[in-house]
């Protein structure tokens, strides 16, 4: 995929998200295998953390090989949970097996008596990134808050998840926009300055 700096964020969402069907295709059906086996290339991926990941949607690159895998190691595991509009995401813990209830948006999340997690690594959903870091969300701006909030607050990881086609060449970045510390897709991993 190719973006351009002009390009309205709303359009190239459009676009990339319209395009991402033939990604996932063309990234055939190991792609979610392959980046949960790259993911543990990143340091200290198979030290027991706390990690919150997101439930696939439509043709999000699945998290659930990695989910399985994070638990194998110990790790505690959660997924991001919606409690208002221009708010930060909470984390609740999940685990393969647990039950999930719907939520806005037509996501799936744990139920409200799942404990309160505060990650130490975010695995981030997207819409496109590009060799910078930058990532295009899905315009709500959740990750962009929790990600500053975490922040400030201590260290924590910020891991965009996605197919390798999601790249694109520039995004335009806000100065609320968050980057990340790395990408994980099913050809490998990069780290961003």
């Amino acid at each position: 995929m190719s973006a351009g700096q002009s390009e309205d964020k709303a359009e190239l969402r459009r676009r990339v998200l319209a395009a991402r069907h033939d990604v996932a295709h063309e990234a055939g059906s190991d792609a979610a295998n392959l980046a949960a086996a790259n993911f543990f290339r990143l340091p200290g991926s198979a030290e027991p953390r706390a990690v919150s990941l997101y439930h696939a949607m439509r043709d999000e690159l699945d998290t659930a090989p990695l989910l399985a895998r994070l638990n194998e190691i110990g790790c505690t595991t959660a997924l991001p949970v919606i409690e208002a509009r221009d708010q930060a995401l909470r984390f609740r813990r999940w685990s393969p097996g647990d039950v999930l209830v719907e939520a806005s948006f037509g996501t799936l999340e744990p139920a409200a008596s799942a404990d309160i997690v505060v990650p130490e690594t975010v695995v981030v959903p997207l819409a496109a990134f590009d060799g910078t870091g930058n990532r295009l969300g899905y315009g709500g701006g959740y990750y962009d808050r929790t990600l500053a909030d975490l922040r400030k607050a201590g260290n924590v990881l910020a891991v965009g998840y996605a197919y390798a086609g999601q790249e694109v060449a520039v995004l335009p970045a806000d100065s609320f926009d968050q980057r990340l510390d790395w990408i994980v897709t099913e050809q490998g991993v990069r780290a961003f300055a």
